[in-house]
């Protein structure tokens, strides 16, 4: 299910080894909403139109240079108004003086100050970035997820089908497994999609008239990854006969997941069929494509040349 998520400001502060100067409460209990950031500089000079209360306020050189031009009163003033406003967190970055207006205008209206001795851009840029990541839109997937030869594949399909068989054959390929029986994706922009297990069953396999399967602990460290990029999906169903498959790959087929369309393909599923091999060619075609050779496209180029070359 898609919905919105939040952070507890004490994650926040211990990836990035931040200093809290204030906070009206315990850091776990306060929750950021947004992984977008602001830099004040017109809220201290009194336009408030546009301010966005649950974004992180960062506090700079420019805004701090400002501020230090300004009488003691002038100064005292701007800081309780915008801190009037409620913001989720201040951060004054780069080492700089955390002036007593800012602590007293924050125990005033509770709002967390923090301090760090990082760059304004550097730390911008990597609160960003993480945060992207952990406030991401995101879904469950019933499915299997495997790194095959640096691509991410994502198996779906109904129950019973084989999709954790499969990853088991893949793991003891070489192969590595992210995810098994669910998959969690996370949207980090418009077009990547990040997938992982749940952390109850994270490392997990099961097989039907086996039981629950550590992998980590049987085939290795090397068998398995946190998270990996969702590059392909691929549907296995059962074979249907009569049902006319692509022979060629000349079809396009997508999968819409989390407003992302993520390349696809259907294999059919019949005994006798190696799964795992079959996976594997698929995951390196379509690296293939990616890097700009499309095997069925230059077959078809061929044959439609020979077929030329035999109507003169």
């Amino acid at each position: 299910m898609n919905k919105s998520h939040s952070i507890a400001l004490s994650k926040l502060i211990d990836e990035f080894n931040l200093e809290v100067v204030y906070s009206p409460s315990e850091a776990e209990k306060i929750m950021i909403k947004t992984p977008e950031l602001d830099r004040p500089g017109l809220a201290l000079a009194g336009f408030y139109d546009i301010f966005d209360p649950d974004r992180i306020q960062i506090i700079g050189r420019a805004e701090h240079k400002y501020l230090s031009n300004l009488s003691h009163e002038d100064r005292a003033a701007k800081i309780e108004d915008f801190e009037s406003h409620n913001p989720s967190a201040v951060i004054i970055t780069s080492g700089l003086e955390v002036y007593p207006e800012f602590l007293k205008a924050s125990e005033r209206y509770g709002v967390p100050l923090i301090t760090t001795p990082d760059r304004t851009s550097y730390i911008m840029a990597n609160m960003i970035s993480w945060l992207n990541v952990q406030l991401a839109p995101r879904t469950t997937r019933h499915g299997v997820f495997i790194e095959v030869y640096g691509e991410g594949i994502l198996l779906l399909g109904d129950s019973g089908i084989g999709k954790s068989e499969t990853a088991i054959e893949l793991v003891k390929r070489g192969h590595r497994l992210i995810a098994d029986d669910a998959v969690e994706i996370k949207k980090v922009s418009a077009k990547k999609l990040l997938g992982s297990a749940p952390d109850l069953i994270r490392h997990y396999v099961e097989l039907r008239g086996i039981g629950i399967v550590d992998v980590r602990r049987i085939f290795g460290m090397g068998a398995i990854k946190e998270i990996e990029q969702i590059d392909l999906v691929i549907n296995l169903e059962q074979w249907v006969n009569g049902k006319m498959y692509d022979r060629f790959g000349l079809q396009s087929e997508t999968v819409d997941i989390l407003d992302v369309k993520v390349p696809a393909v259907t294999i059919p599923v019949t005994p006798g069929r190696n799964m795992a091999i079959i996976i594997e060619i698929a995951a390196m075609n379509h690296r293939q494509k990616k890097m700009g050779y499309n095997t069925a496209e230059e077959f078809n180029k061929r044959l439609m040349a020979q077929l030329e070359e035999h109507s003169k």
